[in-house]
């Protein structure tokens, strides 16, 4: 069976998910055990040179990730083909992608610090090393629990801390942030799962 041409891989997609850029693809029906996979990318400035991805090269799984490997502010595509010992399939490509415009955001943690008579809230996000400096923002909502009544702070950026007075506020209250982004228009997550803290309750 190792002297035939693998067949090429299926349902190649440049994937953005949770601020990450990652090439999926499928194996190609009636693949043999021992296939790899190799990737290279070309970006839109540089139509025709397809670039190599050294950690992407020959390897068993089914997903790469291009985060860090990507140009910035330029489309990129990227292909895959499949190799089984001195034979290989056609490669197959993705679409045209541009990290920024298509990057789908991944709501933000939150770490909520509780004190006499405020809460301070900090968002985190998971990013790559690569789109750390970027201006990635948050917003943030402060709710009583039960009440759909929420008050809104909106467009913190990341690194900076919400200090919120507490002084007027009894009972269980709930917070929960969205990741924002401003590109050509404003992009948002979903909200992240709420953290819900008792304030100014006696004894």
């Amino acid at each position: 069976s190792g002297h035939v041409q693998p067949p090429p891989p299926q349902n190649v997609t440049l994937l953005s998910k949770d601020f990450d850029m990652i090439l999926t693809w499928t194996p190609g029906e009636g693949s043999p055990r021992d296939v790899m996979y190799t990737v290279r990318y070309e970006s839109q400035d540089r139509i025709g040179k397809w670039m190599k991805v050294p950690h992407c090269k020959n390897i068993h799984r089914t997903s790469c990730n291009l985060t860090c490997v990507l140009p910035n502010f330029v489309k990129v595509r990227a292909r895959v083909k499949a190799v089984s010992g001195r034979f290989q399939s056609p490669w197959v490509e993705s679409q045209f992608k541009e990290y920024y415009l298509d990057v789908e955001l991944a709501p933000p943690v939150l770490n909520v610090n509780v004190k006499k008579n405020s809460i301070h809230v900090n968002a985190f996000f998971p990013l790559a090393s690569c789109v750390e400096s970027l201006s990635w923002m948050y917003d943030l909502n402060l709710w009583k629990a039960g009440s759909e009544d929420k008050k809104q702070y909106e467009g913190i950026f990341r690194k900076n801390t919400v200090t919120i007075d507490t002084t007027a506020l009894r009972g269980n209250y709930c917070l929960s942030a969205r990741s924002s982004f401003q590109s050509i228009d404003f992009q948002h997550s979903k909200f992240s799962q709420p953290v819900c803290v008792l304030l100014n309750q006696e004894g």
